[in-house]
Order: structure tokens, then C-alpha cells, then sequence
């Protein structure tokens, strides 16, 4: 299976090089496509390594070929999945925003690709009214979501928000 996986800024992003290592040992193929907040907390070249891929953070990565390279990645995925997702790439999808090349690459996926959305933020960002709209919104466009799960949270607090665990997130791959 051909795998956009998507890196937003959240400290789960570390969670996303085992992700990746896991989805490549069971024979997926993977493109990771991140957010320039994501590379605070996860190297672009951690995951370049891990996927044998180019890493796709800015437009101007795609420089080195007449073609977007944002639109062929939503053009052949057979999974477009986003672990970690943080509010503000939620709020980017459900209301149509394309700041970032992660954020064109869902607008631009056919309607029929497989969207994996797993949540990580602060449990009060979580449950807020507006990221709730948001993610009704998403589940009406036919996205999945797997989380976010309850625990400790890198903010001191405990409760809902934490990202997935890995385990829970390839399961859920699996079930396409």
C-alpha cells in the first residue's frame, strides 16, 4: 500500500519514526510529508532514512521537478494518514486551508483515498467546541479517526489528547 504519512507539530512527532519504521517492515511504501512545526521535534532526515523517501516539507522542496510533487503524492495514495495531527492542521482540513504542502495534499486526494487522522493535543484544545465542529466536519467528509487516547500529557496534565499509541495506529491501517 502506497502511504502519505503526515508529521504535524505536536511532541507525539517522535512517535512517527516508529510508525514509519513499522509501516515500511510490513511492506507499505512511505512518504513522509511534514509541517515545518513538525521538524521542532522530529528530523526531516530521521524520516528520510526510515522511508528510503524523500521528505516533503515546504513547496520548495518540489523544486527539482516540473510536476508538484504535493499533487502526485495525493494522486497515488492509496492511505493518507496523519499521526500526529494537532488542532491547527485539523482546523486547516475541515475548513479547506492549504498553508502547508500536507495541508494541499489532502485537498487534492481523490475522493475515494483513505483518510487516518490520529488527534494529539492538549485534552482542553480536544474537546473545545471548535475542534469538535472540526472534526464532525472531518468525519462528514468520510475521515477515520483512531484517538486520541487518555494519560499523561507533555503539558502536565492528565487526560484526553495523547496521540495513539503506535500499535493502535497500525491496526488501524489494517483494517482497510
Amino acid at each position: 500500500m502506497n502511504i502519505v504519512l503526515g508529521i504535524t507539530g505536536s511532541i507525539a512527532a517522535y512517535k512517527a519514526a516508529e510508525l514509519a519504521s513499522q509501516l515500511m517492515k510490513q511492506g507499505h511504501e512511505v512518504h513522509a510529508v511534514m509541517t515545518r512545526a513538525a521538524t521542532e521535534f522530529i528530523t526531516p532526515l530521521t524520516l528520510q532514512v526510515l522511508t528510503r523517501q524523500p521528505v516533503l516539507v515546504t513547496l520548495e522542496d518540489e523544486k527539482q521537478s516540473w510536476k508538484p510533487g504535493h499533487i502526485e503524492l495525493a494522486d497515488h495514495a492509496d492511505l493518507f494518514l496523519v499521526a500526529p495531527l494537532s488542532a491547527d492542521t485539523l482546523g486547516n482540513f475541515a475548513n479547506g486551508l492549504a498553508p502547508d504542502p500536507l495541508s494541499s495534499i489532502y485537498l487534492a486526494l481523490p475522493r475515494m483515498t483513505r483518510v487516518l487522522l490520529a488527534p494529539a493535543m492538549n485534552g482542553k484544545m480536544w474537546e473545545h467546541p471548535a475542534t469538535q465542529r472540526n472534526v464532525a466536519r472531518l468525519k462528514e467528509d468520510g475521515c477515520e479517526f483512531v484517538g486520541p487516547a487518555s494519560g499523561d500529557l507533555a503539558c502536565g496534565y492528565e487526560g484526553i489528547g495523547r496521540m495513539a499509541e503506535v500499535p493502535d495506529v497500525l491496526e488501524a491501517v489494517a483494517t482497510a
